[in-house]
């Protein structure tokens, strides 16, 4: 389980196509405790290191992975939001997330404010707006936000300068596509009413 709350950039060194999808090797100095097996959220997505060094990680991605995200569209040189597994005695900071992807979104607005601070607009899709509400969570490429506003078609989170320095979101433009993950309890809500 994460959290939402990123620790580092890291940067995409090679991507290859292997029999089974495609293996990932980041630049992860100053990312420690992966063994081999181990989580990491990479843009908000669970994938597993394979071969850990001090300062990379190796990642195998499968094809459903590959087209459920934008990790799929991940070229040498991008940057990406990473985040280790929250541990049992660590801090809950941001909310739970699975690092299960529900679909991707894409930045309709990035708008700037005087304080420096970033509102930026999200059309999701149908399937996954209807798990969104005002105030409510959502994950944004592995990033834990606030949900500002929401309309029949897209939502909004507020950025403050310090989350745009630390994480790809500050480098993100209109037309980009995001990884989204609803807040897992309203899923959880949405089946159990089904039932009823």
């Amino acid at each position: 389980m994460f959290t939402g709350i990123v620790e580092q950039m890291g940067e995409v060194v090679s991507i290859e196509e292997t029999p089974t999808g495609k293996r990932l090797v980041l630049e992860a100095a100053g990312i420690d405790s992966l063994d081999v097996g181990a989580s990491i959220a990479v843009n908000g997505v669970c994938l597993t290191a394979i071969d850990p060094t001090p300062d990379s990680v190796s990642l195998d991605v499968i094809p459903e992975t590959l087209e459920r995200t934008n990790i799929g569209s991940l070229a040498p040189g991008d940057r990406v939001n990473l985040e280790r597994p929250m541990p049992a005695t660590g801090r809950f900071d941001g909310h739970i997330v699975q690092g299960h992807i529900d679909g991707t979104g894409r930045l309709t607005r990035v708008e700037t404010g005087e304080d420096g601070s970033v509102v930026m607009e999200v059309e999701p899709g149908e399937a996954l707006l209807r798990y969104l509400v005002e105030k409510g969570s959502i994950t944004v490429d592995g990033v834990s936000l606030t949900v500002a506003s929401v309309t029949a078609k897209s939502f909004t989170v507020a950025l403050i300068p310090h989350t745009l320095a630390v994480t790809t979101l500050g480098l993100r433009t209109v037309g980009d596509q995001v990884n989204l993950e609803a807040d897992v309890l309203a899923k959880y809500v949405e089946r159990l009413m089904s039932k009823s």
